[in-house]
């Protein structure tokens, strides 16, 4: 099909217009998965190569062989204490070694792992707690007492606290106390938790029937996401789903190797940092480097001390590395895979990473993929020898991804913009306990007899299989019945030589019902003005329609951030329904 208008009537599953760009990019179409638990995928990989390292953190390594006797210690604690099959683990911890034990101690009990962010509001927590009815957490010595403050309102039996501290050498270790370990509230002496080295004793007790064998088909993690309405939902995702992942990403980067080296700077709560980062590495015999907060500082030092070959993130990462001292001068010739997800990367921004990246003798380019969490994470990538401006690539091996009138399942033209749905081997289960959203998001198609994913997202493929995002459905601006897309408008001012990031939200009206304000972060050493504001401005009115022009530009130091480090678009909208309601109640009180 050659005609771009020609409307797609041949089923997907005969239709492949992505084979030609797959298979010119050695990136196979199909492959055989591994159909057991995660655990074993893991324990596969430390019987062949027992003594390579499996990650480090804070200059200490550990090896696969190691990692594996402390995962098997945490199960036969969890078993212990009265963890069973098919319960739910909460675990409240960022990229750190007890993370990675109890993560696959966990599934090695047949438990579900409930991963929640431990920077969550109490609120937050206690709704994840009883959402899950988990029984069991776990969680850093420094967020206890949020825990405690909300313990009488859940279920939780046990509170088991790790530490950052026990799990670094002792010069590093003496550093911590000195600095972060001193903001740590103590722990009264008789709480009513298992300290961690009080829990892997625990281990002791228990000599069998820990281990529970599971299917690649049984349950086995829960993220969270907004799902169709906007509201928290718990994703659950099954062991198939993470495993076949990692076997995904190792297919279409044909320049991985045993023993490579990922960062994990994007934490294990969601999809992209443990699914990527974390699992499809361990899973595939890699290298993983934890990363337990991110600043730029810390985000530089790791690249730069561990080589790292593989760096995975949201675009607010890479921007932070474009205006990082410590990256001046330095070589990056190690580096094989540079990969942008969880966040549109704009056409200006990647050409700014690529010259970073072409400057610092790197030899390749930023790769952009896409995903939903109810995929995990990544479905979509850019092949690593061809790009087409805007696309987000094509799919992974054994996915499908087709472009569909929105919320039906009818396809539309190439080259037409419809709604974004995906079909393969690490599709979720479903929403926990909410049947009707599982059926909102997941309909099995008459026509091609394939379960899809309805992401609500819009984007369109062309004749070759590749697909391009548009924008969140739900980010869409609506000025005067016209329909406005943020992201093309940040790519347009991102474009400007003195921008260095940009948020663009749409502020209601009373007349054209939304307005377009944009939010600006200056190049450093820029100091913002008028005269800026305004180069600015006429910069965007040589590239936008006058519909789509921002009124206002607003200059920001810094933009505010999701817990995964996007920019946090909901904060900017919600400050300025703020600034309305007051100046509406200032008019009125006058």
């Amino acid at each position: 099909m050659s005609d771009k208008t020609e409307k797609i009537t041949v089923p997907i599953t005969e239709r492949i217009p992505w084979a030609k760009a797959s298979e010119s990019s050695d990136i196979p179409l199909h492959l055989d998965y591994f159909d057991s638990s995660m655990y074993e995928a893991v324990e596969n990989i430390a019987r062949k190569y027992p003594n390579a390292i499996a990650f480090d953190f804070m200059g200490r390594s550990t090896t696969y062989k190691k990692m594996i006797d402390q995962i098997e210690k945490c199960a036969k604690a969890l078993r212990t204490i009265g963890v069973r099959e098919n319960d739910c683990v909460t675990i409240a911890l960022p990229n750190c070694p007890q993370a990675v034990y109890m993560f696959y101690a966990v599934n090695m009990v047949g438990a579900i792992a409930n991963m929640i962010h431990p920077l969550s509001a109490e609120k937050e927590i206690e709704h994840y707690l009883n959402a899950s009815n988990s029984v069991t957490a776990v969680t850093l010595d420094q967020f206890y007492h949020k825990f405690e403050n909300i313990r009488a309102n859940t279920n939780v039996v046990n509170i088991i606290i790790a530490s950052i501290r026990d799990e670094l050498s002792r010069p590093i270790k003496a550093g911590y106390m000195l600095t972060e370990g001193r903001k740590i509230k103590p722990i009264p002496k008789d709480a009513p938790v298992i300290r961690w080295d009080q829990f892997m004793k625990i281990a002791n007790s228990c000599f069998y029937n820990y281990k529970k064998q599971r299917k690649g088909s049984d349950p086995a993690v829960m993220l969270y996401s907004g799902g169709t309405t906007g509201t928290t939902k718990g994703i659950v995702l099954s062991n198939s789903n993470f495993n076949n992942l990692g076997q995904q990403i190792v297919a279409t980067n044909p320049m991985y190797r045993i023993g490579d080296r990922m960062l994990a700077a994007m934490p294990m709560f969601h999809g992209f940092g443990l699914g990527v980062c974390i699992h499809s590495l361990l899973s595939q015999g890699g290298r993983v480097i934890l990363l337990p907060r991110f600043t730029p500082k810390s985000y530089a030092k790791a690249i730069l001390k561990n080589k790292c070959n593989f760096i995975a993130g949201v675009p607010t990462l890479f921007e932070a590395l474009l205006r990082n001292d410590a990256m001046k001068g330095k070589d990056l010739s190690f580096l094989k895979g540079m990969f942008s997800g969880g966040d549109t990367l704009s056409v200006e921004l990647k050409k700014k990473v690529d010259k970073f990246l072409y400057d610092h003798h790197a030899t390749i380019q930023i790769r952009e993929g896409y995903g939903t969490t109810e995929t995990v994470t990544a479905c979509c990538l850019t092949p690593p020898t061809m790009y087409k401006e805007g696309s987000i690539g094509i799919p992974f091996p054994d996915t499908y991804m087709k472009i569909v009138k929105p919320d039906t399942d009818e396809e539309v033209p190439y080259g037409t913009e419809g709604e974004i749905l995906i079909s393969g081997p690490t599709n979720m289960q479903y929403y926990w306990e909410n049947k009707e959203e599982t059926d909102a998001t997941l309909r099995k198609s008459d026509v091609d007899g394939l379960t899809w994913v309805h992401t609500g997202d819009l984007g369109f493929m062309d004749d070759e299989g590749f697909i391009y995002f548009k924008g969140r459905s739900k980010r869409m601006i609506i000025s005067s019945g016209y329909n406005i897309y943020p992201a093309q408008l940040e790519n347009i001012i991102d474009a400007h030589d003195d921008v260095l990031m940009s948020c663009v939200i749409g502020v209601p009206d009373s007349y054209k019902m939304q307005k377009v304000k944009a939010f600006v972060t200056l190049k450093p050493g820029i100091e913002p003005s008028d005269a800026i504001k305004e180069d600015i401005l006429s910069h965007c009115r040589k590239h936008l329609a006058k519909y789509e022009m921002p009124y206002d530009i607003e200059f920001r130091d810094d933009m505010p951030k999701t817990l995964v480090g996007k920019v946090a678009y909901r904060v900017l909208e919600e400050e300025e329904l703020m600034k309305i309601k007051n100046q509406e109640l200032k008019e009125s009180a006058e």
